[in-house]
C-alpha cells in the first residue's frame, strides 16, 4: 500500500522537504502532497473571480478557492503532518487539524514545546506530536513498515 501523506501549516520552513527527502532516503511508500506553499499565490486565487476594493472579500473568495484543494487532499490523505512554527500563527493549519479530526483521519503535529498550551486541542486530537521532521520520518517509517 502507498500512503498519501497530507502536509499542511507552517509555509516559511523547509519541513516539508526534510519530510519528504527523509522518506525517500528509507524508500517508504508514502506519495505527500499539501497546499498551496506559495504565499502570493494562495492569496490571489481568488482574483481570477473579480477584483475586490476590500482585503475581507479578496481573503474570501481566495480561500474558497483554495479550500477546493485542500478540501480533497484532506479527505483522499491516509495521514497528515499538521505545522506550526514560531513566527505566524497558522490559523489555517488549526482549521485542517480540526477537519482531520472530524473526518477520522490520524494527524501528527509538529511545533516546539514553547506552543503546547495554545495547542493543547489541536493536539488532544493528534495520534502523536513530534518537534522535529526527523520524528515525524520515524513515526512515518513505523507506520508503514512495521
Amino acid at each position: 500500500m502507498t500512503w498519501s501523506v497530507y502536509l499542511s501549516g507552517e509555509i516559511h520552513t523547509d519541513w516539508r522537504q526534510q519530510i519528504a527527502e527523509g522518506c525517500n532516503k528509507l524508500n517508504l511508500p508514502l506519495t505527500f502532497c499539501s497546499a498551496v506553499t506559495d504565499h502570493e499565490a494562495s492569496d490571489a486565487a481568488g482574483d481570477v473571480l473579480g477584483a475586490e476594493t476590500e482585503g475581507f472579500w479578496r481573503d474570501h473568495k481566495s480561500s474558497k478557492v483554495n479550500g477546493i484543494r485542500t478540501r480533497n487532499l484532506i479527505a483522499k490523505c491516509d495521514i497528515a503532518v499538521v505545522r506550526f512554527g514560531e513566527k505566524y500563527k497558522q490559523w489555517n493549519a488549526a482549521f485542517d487539524a480540526g477537519q482531520l479530526a472530524a473526518l477520522g483521519k490520524p494527524y501528527i503535529t509538529l511545533h516546539d514545546a514553547d506552543i503546547i498550551h495554545p495547542l493543547k486541542e489541536v493536539d488532544s486530537a493528534a495520534m502523536g506530536w513530534a518537534q522535529t521532521p526527523e520524528q515525524v520520518v520515524e513515526i512515518l517509517r513505523y507506520v508503514t513498515t512495521a
